[in-house]
């Protein structure tokens, strides 16, 4: 199998033996010779915090090799050189076995090519399944506590109050919400945002918040 060998430090990270560029570079070739691998590329990024695996050169170099078919799979050493976040991880794993590429972390026994690997990816997803969730229900709950103080929730308004009447008035006479609009534009008046133009569906979002 070829595979792409990925290593990353942080800034933080660059005197710590334990996760520096050569120690990962040591297991990674001692598993690959174990197993037969042929490690086709070295990518890495040194300097690079754990976030955001768009920004990272070498990662998007070793994605660019798999899903190109230059090489059948993405190793690294550590899950954390790879991403802190269990929700992207599991992402990541979603979208190689949907474009066919393995990946194969050695520290937690992920490989996609393996029953075992294929076991852990689903916990995984699991996990950040599970993450999600808890997230929504702390603010689900936090909402809640809030209002049970009664804190006002949300944009506050800040169209003044004979504004509004107004355009409750000009509707309730008959007025269109563009003939609204177009009254509010030719007098000027500011929006709520303060903008200087007026739309019919500025219009109906004041009526709406009225209602």
């Amino acid at each position: 199998m070829n595979v792409v060998a990925y290593l990353r430090v942080s800034t933080r990270e660059q005197a710590d033996t334990g996760h520096g560029l050569d120690a990962q570079r040591h297991e990674i070739l001692s598993t690959a010779s174990a197993r037969g691998w042929a490690i086709v590329a070295w990518t890495e990024d040194a300097g690079v915090s754990g976030g955001h695996l768009d920004r990272r050169a070498g990662w998007l170099r070793a994605i660019e090799l798999v899903e190109s078919g230059q090489a059948d799979a993405i190793v690294a050493s550590k899950i954390d050189r790879v991403s802190r976040s269990v929700a992207d991880f599991a992402a990541l794993v979603d979208r190689a076995q949907t474009s066919g590429w393995a990946l194969i972390i050695l520290d937690i026994g992920l490989d996609l090519t393996t029953p075992m690997g294929r076991f852990t990816a689903h916990v995984l997803s699991a996990a950040a399944q599970l993450e999600r969730d808890m997230i929504k229900q702390r603010t689900r709950d936090g909402l809640a506590a809030a209002r049970s103080k009664g804190i006002k929730l949300g944009r506050p308004r800040s169209l003044p109050e004979d504004v509004a009447h107004r355009v409750i008035e000009l509707r309730a006479s008959g007025a269109t919400l563009a003939a609204i609009a177009d009254r509010f534009n030719a007098e000027g008046v500011p929006t709520a945002r303060g903008g200087s133009r007026w739309h019919p569906a500025t219009v109906r979002a004041v009526l709406t918040r009225a209602a």
